[in-house]
Formats: C-alpha cells, sequence, structure tokens
C-alpha cells in the first residue's frame, strides 16, 4: 500500500540574511505576527500555523539565499487583496515579478522578498 501523509510538506525553512530586516518585511506583507526567538541552536522566526500540532509551519532562518528567485518558490497566503499585498510587497523592499495569475482554485501572483527568496501570494477563490 502506497504511503499517503496528510500533508508531503512538513515544514518550510527560508534562508535570510537579515534575520531584523526579514520579521519586518514578512510581517508587513503577510500580517503575521513574527519576532526572533532564540531559544533553539540557531535564531529563527516561526510562522505560526492555525494547528500547531498537525499544521505547516514557516521559518525564517540567517542563512545563504539563493538569491534573484533561484530557489524554490513558497507560496504563502497574506491578509487582504492581492492588489493590496502586492503593493506591501513593494513597500517592504521586495519586488512583484509576475501579473496576478488565475487557476481554479484562485489567484496568486510571483514576488521575490529583499534576498531575492521565490515567493508566491495565494488567495482562494470566494
Amino acid at each position: 500500500m502506497a504511503f499517503i501523509p496528510k500533508d508531503f510538506l512538513v515544514w518550510a525553512e527560508l534562508p535570510v540574511s537579515d534575520m531584523d530586516a526579514a520579521v519586518r518585511f514578512y510581517s508587513k506583507v503577510t500580517g503575521a505576527d513574527l519576532s526572533i526567538d532564540t531559544n533553539g541552536p540557531n535564531p529563527m522566526a516561526m510562522f505560526k500555523p492555525a494547528d500547531e500540532k498537525t499544521g505547516i509551519a514557516l521559518h525564517l532562518y540567517p542563512g545563504k539565499p539563493a538569491g534573484d528567485g533561484r530557489g524554490p518558490t513558497l507560496h504563502l497566503t497574506a491578509e487582504g487583496e492581492l492588489d493590496d499585498v502586492m503593493n506591501r510587497v513593494t513597500d517592504a523592499g521586495g519586488k512583484v515579478v509576475s501579473e496576478v495569475i488565475e487557476i481554479p482554485p484562485g489567484h496568486f501572483f510571483y514576488a521575490l522578498d529583499p534576498d531575492g527568496n521565490s515567493l508566491g501570494f495565494f488567495k482562494y477563490h470566494d
């Protein structure tokens, strides 16, 4: 019998060159309440999932970003409408690199964070 987990992605870790700047960027763009946690072996900022026991989480950590969109693309949700999210990406020092793209379950756009990490911001259709 094939292994079929609830989710294949358990969590993601995104390398950033400046933790304080990354926390400001992602907090402003997504609306998440992020802060730097220094309790582990490395400082980390965590996006808290709705269900902390089984939810998928994203962590920011000090590392070497791939830059210029060369790494994997993480698709995130953010508070507000996509045009507002696009404006916040630009205002926070990131770069919007596509128009809004429609797919059956919703719509999204591609962007780069200030380190050049590749991102997509997604909204489900109402």
